[in-house]
């Protein structure tokens, strides 16, 4: 501390009178004083961390990635996503958690360019597919999407860089059409252009951005101009939820409640999607400094019509009301669906409706009829705080895993009886 000190006032002298060198004297001691005792302080809590057993972030070597608490995870419910207008599809086509597989290996019936591992982060539930630097990843999806269809899923950009200032890898999120054949074919991996492909190529450095293109057999068709989102680095080790909406050639995608792209001609028509996938590029980072990690995954297709259906049919079921993992919690991602619900019961005052909940068949049959009941009542409760609705129009019930519309031995079934109904009374 006394040779950094004599530097200091080496340097100074020239330009100091006596009285003033005596007060920069004190005030440079106290300074140097305050930065060891912080330097000190930051050291004993790093070893008292490892005394009481507390994980560090980063990579560690079980296939598990710790990170600490973000903002996300945080951020109050429903409110928050308050300009939040998505509403998934009505019939789910495909969904993916990757609860049933394997810890450390590449989801089943997936396909990769490289390797994949399905892995675990301290502090988030649930399972991620961890993707790899210069690696493309085709879902493990069937079905076709039709013109119109929705897909979400969450996903994390880990940086834990140990030397920075190399330029960081893009990721890309893209949808397909395989043109007939298998949408998981070896070919995708390299030519996703071969037959249809809509994409959006992300940077999430300190200037970030994002950028949508389209492609029919080889030859671009669509390219937007770069949407400038500034500095991505705080959303660094911290889960996003991304909402896309295809309605024929329209394309918009949503990142948590922010609308990146409402695109009207961006996707060609023709050759039917079939396919979603993901891309990180190659960087001078090494495997354990960045990467993705992705997880609930859901391709939903068909209108959704909530007005119709629910004057005029007298009923609404949809997948779109999200909870927390067996909790009555609504999440944010929920705050679409809310308001169409909130806006049709504001313009008909006169209607009185039923909330009824719906789980899947996991558990037992008891927790599930209670989880579903409170479920309905948190919905209920959410219309009437965040929507002005009064509380005499609406009743609840829960009907637990009583009455599945779907194969409860699927994950696309279970997905589908994790709903909430509304009835018109």
């Amino acid at each position: 501390m006394r040779k950094k000190l004599s530097i200091l006032l080496l340097l100074l002298i020239p330009f100091l009178s006596q009285a003033q060198l005596g007060g920069l004297l004190k005030k440079a001691k106290d300074k140097i004083t305050q930065r060891a005792d912080a330097k000190v302080d930051k050291e004993m809590d790093k070893t008292l961390d490892q005394v009481e057993g507390k994980k560090q972030t980063g990579p560690s070597d079980n296939s598990t990635v710790a990170t600490e608490t973000n903002t996300v995870e945080n951020k109050p419910a429903v409110k928050s996503y308050s300009k939040f207008d998505f509403v998934p599809g009505e019939k789910i086509l495909y969904a993916e958690d990757f609860a049933q597989d394997a810890t450390g290996e590449l989801p089943l019936n997936w396909n990769a360019s490289g390797k994949g591992e399905v892995q675990t982060i301290d502090g988030k539930s649930g399972k991620w597919l961890r993707a790899f630097e210069n690696t493309t990843y085709l879902t493990g999806n069937k079905k076709n999407f039709g013109e119109n269809y929705t897909i979400e899923f969450d996903l994390m950009y880990y940086f834990e860089p140990k030397v920075k200032g190399y330029v960081m890898p893009n990721w890309k999120v893209g949808i397909l059409s395989s043109g007939g054949i298998d949408p998981t074919d070896n070919s995708f991996l390299k030519e996703p252009d071969e037959v249809n492909n809509t994409f959006v190529n992300f940077a999430f450095s300190n200037y970030g951005g994002a950028q949508l293109s389209s492609y029919a057999k080889r030859v671009q068709t669509f390219r937007s101009d770069r949407m400038e989102m500034g500095n991505m680095m705080p959303t660094n080790n911290t889960v996003i939820h991304y909402s896309i909406q295809v309605q024929k050639t329209r394309f918009r995608l949503w990142m948590d409640e922010k609308k990146v792209f409402d695109i009207p001609r961006a996707v060609n028509v023709g050759d039917t999607m079939n396919q979603v996938y993901f891309h990180l590029e190659g960087s001078n980072y090494k495997e354990d400094e960045v990467g993705l990690f992705i997880t609930n995954i859901k391709v939903a297709t068909g209108l959704p019509d909530t007005r119709h259906k629910l004057l005029d049919e007298g009923k609404f079921s949809t997948t779109g009301i999200l909870f927390d993992v067996n909790a009555a919690t609504i999440k944010p991602e929920s705050a679409g669906v809310l308001k169409e619900i909130g806006a049709v019961l504001k313009e008909n005052e006169g209607v009185k409706i039923k909330i009824i909940g719906h789980t899947d068949s996991d558990g037992s049959d008891g927790a599930n009829l209670e989880l579903s009941k409170k479920r309905s009542e948190a919905v209920k409760a959410a219309l009437v705080k965040d929507y002005s609705i009064d509380e005499g129009r609406i009743s609840t019930d829960g009907k637990g895993e009583g009455q599945p519309v779907a194969d409860n031995k699927t994950k696309e079934g279970k997905a589908q009886n994790r709903r909430v109904e509304f009835v018109k009374l």
